[in-house]
C-alpha cells in the first residue's frame, strides 16, 4: 500500500513537472540573441505566454515581474540605460546573450534599400575585412498580408554583426550607416532593415490611413472586385523544358526592351539554344543575365536556375555541376513584364561563363507571349509592378514592430511610386504620420533618402517622373517637423537603378542625423530655395542652409533652367552674387520661372553650400507635367 502511493505521489509529480516544463513564454523574433535595443528610454520586452502565467524579466543585475493576461500577452518596461553591452537577458527560463544598448533605427523602403553588401565588394574592398562587432543588422523577412495585422514576424532570421564572417548577409547602405555612426559616436548601432524591393509606398501604410485617400480607397475596390487570373501558357505547355519544340516561335535580338522589339507586356518566355564546350560540361558555372525589367525566371536545360521577382538586382545565377553538357544547351527565360520599359536591359552582362571558357548569350533568342498583359490589372496603383494590395507589408512587417523601440526611421523609397507623382506628397506624410503613431512617438525622427539620378540625360531642359517624386520628397522634409533628407542626385548610375554608392548617401544620412537626432548644431542640409523675384530679364534667387555661402562644386553653376510665359524651359546662366543667385538666357527676355536639377539624371548640377552639401532640385513654378523631348547620347 505504502508503495502504491508512493508511485503515485510520483507520477502526479511527474506530470506536474512536464506541465510546468511545457509552459513556457514565446519572445518575438527580433529579440534573440546579439539585438539591440534603444538608449536613454525605457526598454520595452514583451512577448506570449499561457494566460495568467507568471514572467520575470532579468537584465543587468535587476528584475521585473509581470503576467500574462487573459489573452496571453505580456510586456515590461525596464529602466533606461547608457549605450553599452554586452549584456544578459532572461525572461523566465529563456536566455539572450550578447544583448547591446544603442541607437536602434528602422530602415524602410525598397529595393535600393535591400541591396545586399555584396554586391559592393569589389568596389569596397575593405568590406571582406570588416571587424566590427558593435554595429547589428537583422533583416525582417517578407511578410505580405492585406487585410490582416501580424503579431509577429516571419521566423528564420537572426541578428547579424559586422565581422567577417557574418557581414554578407548585411544590406549595404545599413551597413555604411551603421559603420559611419559608430565610428563616429562609439555607440553601438542597431539596423533593423524592413524593405521590401518594387514595393509601392501604399504597401507600407496602415489600411485605415490608405482609405482616408478616396482614390486609393476607390483603387481597393476595384481590385477587390478583379480576382480572375489568367493561365500562363508556358508554365502549363512545359517551354522551359530542353526538348520542347521552339521552331515556330518568333526571333528577337537581346537585349533590348519589350517595346524597342514590338513585344506586348504580360509573361513573355524566351528561348536560346548555345553550343557548350567540353570543358564547361559537367561543370559547375555562372549565367549571368544582365538586368531584367520587372521579374524573371530562368532555365538552364529545363532546370530553374534562379530567379529575381522585382526589376533592377544584376542577375547572377549558379549553373549547378552536372546540368551543362558538351554540345547544344537550352537557356529559357520567363520574363513577368508589367512596366512600360520591360525586357532585358541593354549594356549589361548576358553569358554563361566558366573557369576556362565563356558562351556569350547576346544575339538571337526566341520569344513567345504566355500570358497577355490585363486591361485594369488587379490592385493597379497599390504596388506597382508587383501589384501589392495596399497595407500588405505594414501589417507584416512594420504592426509586428510597435512596442520596439527605435531612435528613427531611414527610408528610402519612391522609384515604384514615380509615375504617381501628384500623390507621393501626401502618402508619405501619412505614412510618417501613421508610424509615429504606432510607436507613439509623435517627434519621431525620420530621414529620406532622395532618388539618386538614373536614366539618361537629355539635350534640352525637360520635365521628369523623378525630377517631380524628388520635389515631393523635399517638400515632405521642409513640412513635416522632425524629417530630414539626404540629397544625392550625383551618386547614381544611368544604367542602373541601383547604384552601388551606398557610401556617400550614407554619410550624408549620418550628417542630417547629427542635426535631427544627436541635436548637434550644425548645417546639416545643402542649399534650400526659398523665393524668386524678376528684375528685367533676370530671375534673382534666394535660398536658407546656405551655411557659409553659396558655391558651385567645380566650374561655372550647372542645371538651370528659365523659362518665360510660353513655358518653353532653355538652359540659362546662373552666377552667385552674395547669398543670391541670378539667373537668365538672351533667349529668355521676359522669365517666369526657373528650375535646377530637374531631370532624372541632373548628376551634372553643381550649387552647393561651402560645407559641400548639395542644394536639392527644385522649381518655381506650378505647372503641370510635359513630356521629356530630345534625348542626349549616354555617352555624352
Amino acid at each position: 500500500m505504502k508503495s502504491t502511493k508512493t508511485l503515485t505521489l510520483f507520477l502526479a509529480a511527474l506530470l506536474l513537472g512536464t506541465s510546468v516544463s511545457e509552459a513556457k513564454v514565446r519572445l518575438p523574433q527580433i529579440i534573440s540573441d546579439c539585438m539591440v535595443l534603444q538608449r536613454d528610454t525605457e526598454l520595452n520586452i514583451w512577448g506570449w505566454a499561457d494566460p495568467g502565467e507568471n514572467v520575470t524579466v532579468r537584465f543587468d543585475g535587476a528584475h521585473y515581474f509581470t503576467k500574462a493576461d487573459a489573452q496571453g500577452n505580456w510586456s515590461v518596461k525596464m529602466d533606461s540605460h547608457k549605450a553599452g553591452g554586452p549584456y544578459i537577458l532572461e525572461v523566465n527560463e529563456k536566455v539572450i546573450r550578447d544583448v547591446l544598448v544603442g541607437d536602434l533605427w528602422l530602415l524602410s523602403g525598397q529595393s535600393n534599400q535591400e541591396t545586399p553588401v555584396e554586391r559592393l565588394v569589389d568596389r569596397y574592398p575593405e568590406i571582406n575585412f570588416s571587424n566590427n562587432h558593435m554595429v547589428r543588422l537583422y533583416k525582417v523577412p517578407t511578410q505580405d498580408t492585406p487585410g490582416v495585422l501580424d503579431e509577429d514576424i516571419l521566423p528564420g532570421e537572426r541578428w547579424h554583426s559586422a565581422v567577417a564572417w557574418d557581414v554578407m548577409n548585411w544590406k549595404a547602405l545599413a551597413y555604411f550607416y551603421a559603420m559611419e555612426a559608430y565610428e563616429k559616436t562609439g555607440i553601438p548601432q542597431g539596423m533593423l532593415v524592413s524593405s521590401l524591393g518594387g514595393s509601392a509606398i501604399e504597401s507600407w501604410i496602415s489600411e485605415e490611413k490608405l482609405m482616408t485617400v478616396p482614390q486609393i480607397a476607390e483603387q481597393k475596390a476595384e481590385a477587390d472586385r478583379q480576382k480572375a487570373a489568367q493561365t500562363d501558357l508556358g508554365q502549363a505547355g512545359g517551354w522551359e523544358k530542353e526538348n520542347f519544340d521552339d521552331s515556330d516561335w518568333a526571333e528577337v535580338q537581346e537585349p533590348a526592351y519589350l517595346a524597342t522589339s514590338g513585344i506586348g507586356r504580360g509573361v513573355v518566355w524566351f528561348r536560346k539554344t548555345v553550343d557548350i564546350p567540353a570543358s564547361m560540361a559537367g561543370r559547375h558555372a555562372k549565367i549571368r543575365m544582365g538586368r531584367m525589367v520587372d521579374g524573371d525566371e530562368v532555365f538552364v536545360n529545363g532546370v530553374l536556375v534562379g530567379s529575381t521577382s522585382y526589376f533592377g538586382p544584376p542577375r547572377k545565377y549558379d549553373i549547378p555541376a552536372g546540368l551543362l553538357h558538351e554540345g547544344k544547351n537550352v537557356v529559357a527565360v520567363r520574363l513577368t513584364a508589367n512596366g512600360g520599359d520591360a525586357g532585358f536591359v541593354p549594356d549589361k552582362p548576358y553569358s554563361i561563363t566558366g573557369d576556362e571558357a565563356v558562351v556569350d548569350l547576346t544575339g538571337t533568342w526566341k520569344y513567345k507571349v504566355g500570358r497577355a498583359a490585363q486591361q485594369g490589372r488587379p490592385g493597379a496603383g497599390f504596388g506597382g509592378s508587383r501589384g501589392f494590395t495596399g497595407a500588405g507589408l505594414y501589417n507584416g512587417m512594420i504592426w509586428p514592430l510597435k512596442n520596439t523601440n527605435i531612435a528613427g526611421v531611414i527610408w528610402y523609397q519612391g522609384e515604384s511610386n514615380a509615375g504617381r507623382h501628384t500623390s507621393y506628397e501626401n502618402l508619405l506624410t501619412k505614412l510618417i504620420e501613421d508610424w509615429r503613431g504606432l510607436f507613439e512617438r509623435p517627434e519621431l525622427p525620420f530621414m529620406i533618402c532622395q532618388l539618386p539620378n538614373y536614366m539618361d540625360k537629355y539635350a534640352q531642359p525637360t520635365d521628369s517622373d523623378w525630377a517631380r517624386i524628388r520635389e515631393a520628397q523635399r517638400n515632405v522634409s521642409r513640412n513635416v517637423p522632425n524629417t530630414a533628407l539626404a540629397v544625392s542626385y550625383d551618386t547614381g548610375e544611368y544604367n542602373d537603378i541601383h547604384p552601388l554608392n551606398k557610401k556617400d548617401m550614407a554619410k550624408r544620412l549620418y550628417t542630417a542625423a547629427r542635426a535631427l537626432y544627436y541635436g548637434e548644431k550644425i548645417v546639416s542640409e545643402g542649399p534650400a530655395y526659398e523665393s524668386m523675384k524678376v528684375d528685367g530679364s533676370k530671375v534673382i534667387l534666394t535660398f536658407s542652409n546656405v551655411g557659409g555661402g553659396l558655391k558651385a562644386r567645380e566650374g561655372q553653376l550647372r542645371h538651370f533652367a528659365i523659362a518665360g510665359a510660353d513655358r518653353k524651359f532653355v538652359w540659362a546662366n546662373a552666377t552667385i552674387k552674395g547669398g543670391t543667385i541670378i539667373v537668365s538666357s538672351p533667349e529668355v527676355k521676359e522669365p517666369v520661372a526657373v528650375r535646377y536639377a530637374w531631370a532624372d539624371n541632373p548628376d551634372d548640377a553643381n550649387l552647393i553650400n561651402k560645407e559641400g552639401l548639395l542644394a536639392s532640385p527644385f522649381r518655381t513654378d506650378d505647372w503641370e507635367y510635359t513630356p521629356k523631348v530630345g534625348r542626349l547620347d549616354v555617352t555624352d
